[in-house]
């Protein structure tokens, strides 16, 4: 599966969020450190999520945790100290697992830096068991929020 595969039936939500490239985020050579992409990627997650109310606290209160279970990067251009990125997350897949795709771009140029995806799955909190299809109210509140649109 590529990184930026969108051959699934397209986007169901997005969200990104714009940030800029401290100084504890870079190298010797003010090239941002790999590892701290992923936490650039969570900052977009956590925004999307919000999009549709279900943010790690509604998970937890519906008694479902979603440990991701593959993440994938790939580099095309440094991040650099200072750089103003957006970071852009999109919802692919819900009904069996949360599938997002990200982009990290220059926020002045547009031009892509790096993209990557994750996978999470629904774990029910109480018997610490995987579930095969999501919880009802991943599917309740997206369809609140997209048909809001």
């Amino acid at each position: 599966m590529a990184v930026d595969d969108k051959a699934d039936g397209g986007v169901l939500l997005s969200a990104s969020t714009t940030l800029e490239v401290p100084f504890h985020d870079v190298d010797a050579m003010c090239v941002c450190w790999h590892g701290h992409y992923v936490k650039y990627l969570e900052l977009a997650r956590a925004a999307l999520l919000r999009r549709f109310d279900y943010d790690y606290p509604q998970m937890q209160a519906s008694g479902y945790l979603w440990p991701v279970v593959d993440l994938r990067l790939r580099y095309v251009k440094p991040a650099i100290y200072g750089q103003r990125i957006v970071v852009r997350a999109d919802l692919l897949e819900f009904e069996n697992r949360l599938r997002i795709v990200y982009e990290i771009r220059d926020e002045a140029s547009g031009k892509r830096l790096t993209k990557g995806q994750t996978v999470q799955v629904a774990v029910e909190a109480a018997t610490q068991s995987l579930q095969f299809v999501s919880p009802p109210i991943v599917g309740e509140k997206l369809a609140r929020v997209r048909g809001a649109a």
